[in-house]
């Protein structure tokens, strides 16, 4: 019988996060920060699409699930609006044909409450999951309504625990 796969999340940092996308962090200071450059839209047909989800926390950890997502064409960001903490799972593609998660190589991060990220195109990331109380997010994406919008996969058994 297979193991299953166990990863601890770390705390999320710009720089641990940056082979997957961008951490959205508030100024510390009064003025403005952009974050255009990690917004991506790779179909000149697609539109920006601005959502609203709120998310019940997990029941229990450690989180044990068996599935990714992407957004092949398209940035996603998460801002949080009213969180605890919650988790950013997240692997890159595995070698060869196919390019599904190498699952090996995911990590994962506890983000706090004001920390958002924008996962890049074509991350392969884990369904949102909130860890201390009820969460309310906005999510932005490019859309053009067709089944390339999101794609997800089943993956060997894994789990995600807090050190």
């Amino acid at each position: 019988m297979s193991r299953s796969m166990r990863l601890i999340a770390e705390p999320l940092t710009a720089e641990a996060f940056a082979p997957f996308g961008e951490v959205l962090e508030g100024p510390a200071e009064p003025g403005r920060l952009r974050f255009e450059a990690a917004l991506a839209n790779r179909r000149p047909t697609a539109w920006p699409s601005l959502s609203l989800t709120c998310k019940a926390p997990l029941d229990s950890l450690p989180l044990r699930t068996r599935v990714m997502e992407r957004h092949r064409f398209s940035s996603q960001s998460f801002v949080p609006m009213e969180t605890g903490r919650w988790l950013v799972i997240v692997a890159p593609h595995a070698a060869g044909a196919g390019g599904g998660p190498d699952m090996a190589r995911a990590r994962a991060f506890v983000a706090r409450p004001d920390q958002g990220v924008t996962y890049g195109a074509d991350v392969w990331h884990h369904p949102l999951a909130v860890l201390d109380r009820m969460a309310r997010f906005a999510v932005l994406l490019w859309r053009d309504g067709t089944a390339a919008d999101e794609e997800f996969v089943d993956v060997p058994t894994f789990t995600v625990d807090l050190p």
